[in-house]
């Protein structure tokens, strides 16, 4: 494919969704001569603010939509544009549809269920002008890239003309390396300030198991005021960062993924099993969306629904050191198999091929 190629994800690359569904394979398609351009929306320092709970610049916001809207200018430069989940957010989908009747054509990806920001919002504002705006965005895309087929059903129903379904992935190489630390037996979870309260909701179960068995909890993204929320457990909390999150994992002994089971979490994408899973690292996880059909496709861990199935998942993997290897074998040979970049890139070369007009 000649030309190149716009990408405008949503964050910068300290922006876990647009670091996995976007930037990590740049390196590899450059390598077999694709040309980018990355525009992303919102800088790092939009992230640090919203990370740490800051209100966030009203002109900031404003200054990033127009320098979006600037860079779309310059569209005839381009054979594609390849999208993260939307143009702008709680806008209609006008520069969407635009750019499709003047005939430009783009790849929008999807890793969450954004569309119920919208369809499901509280205000009715938001309701009545936006809930079917994510439905407009895939239906006049060129090709709709899925991270599940929760998110690549709503696609289909929406009319998009093209849909793939791709899982997000790492780079299983920086995770190999996974030595016996001799730190205290550790439950682990590796995450953002925003979905921490999955854990929070957790704390019947830890207390539980830290009367039967010593064992420290290992936060990896959450506030540290989280301590202070779970009483009774030895709980570290460390910052996150690209650098340093592959040594923070290989510290855990199990790796956990609890849900709520609601609309919004049927569009996640198991990232943090993944993550796990490349480390060798079994896993529990809340049999929600994505979730079984990684844990149980790879044989990699142990799915819990309610508190009590949590503590008994728990107590099954701490008193048995050889389950907890041979899971954590079955998860490491499954992202090199299925949630890798290698194992994906020809199925988002292909797409981005198709989407730029190439059969």
């Amino acid at each position: 494919m000649n030309g190149r190629v716009l990408v405008l994800p949503k964050y910068a690359r300290k922006g876990a969704s647009s670091r996995l569904r976007t930037y990590q394979y740049l390196p590899f398609l450059e390598d077999q001569g694709w040309m980018f351009a990355v525009k992303p929306l919102f800088d790092e320092a939009y992230l640090d603010s919203f990370y740490s709970g800051e209100r966030r610049s009203r002109s900031g916001l404003i200054l990033a939509y127009f320098r979006r809207f600037f860079i779309l200018f310059g569209f005839w430069r381009y054979r594609l544009i390849w999208i993260e989940k939307e143009l702008f957010p709680y806008m209609p989908a006008w520069v969407e549809v635009v750019l499709s009747w003047v005939g430009v054509r783009y790849v929008v990806d999807y890793d969450d269920a954004i569309f119920h920001n919208y369809d499901l919002a509280r205000n009715k504002w938001i309701h009545r002008l936006l809930g079917r705006k994510i439905d407009s965005v895939m239906r006049h895309a060129a090709c709709v890239i899925a991270g599940n087929e929760y998110l690549a059903g709503r696609a289909r129903a929406a009319g998009a003309k093209r849909v793939v379904v791709i899982p997000t992935v790492v780079d299983h190489r920086r995770y190999d390396g996974r030595l016996e630390t001799g730190q205290p037996l550790t439950v682990g979870w590796i995450g953002s300030p925003t979905t921490q309260k999955y854990v929070e909701q957790l704390l019947p179960a830890f207390q539980a198991l830290a009367q039967q068995q010593s064992f420290r909890l290992l936060l990896v993204g959450a506030t540290a005021d989280i301590a202070a929320r779970l009483p009774g457990i030895d709980v570290e909390v460390q910052p996150w960062s690209e650098g340093t999150e592959a040594a923070l994992i290989w510290e855990m002994d199990i790796g956990i993924m609890p849900l709520e089971d609601g609309p919004w979490e049927k569009g996640k994408c198991g990232y943090k099993l993944i993550q796990y899973m490349a480390s060798g690292v079994p896993v529990v996880a809340s049999p929600v969306g994505v979730n079984p059909s990684i844990v149980d496709g790879a044989g990699c861990g142990l799915l819990a629904n309610h508190l009590d199935e949590w503590g008994e998942a728990f107590r099954e993997l701490i008193s048995d050191v050889a389950l907890r290897e041979r899971l954590g074998c079955a998860g490491r040979a499954a992202v090199r198999r299925e949630f890798s970049i290698e194992s994906q890139l020809d199925a988002i070369r292909s797409s981005l091929k198709f989407a730029g007009g190439e059969r």
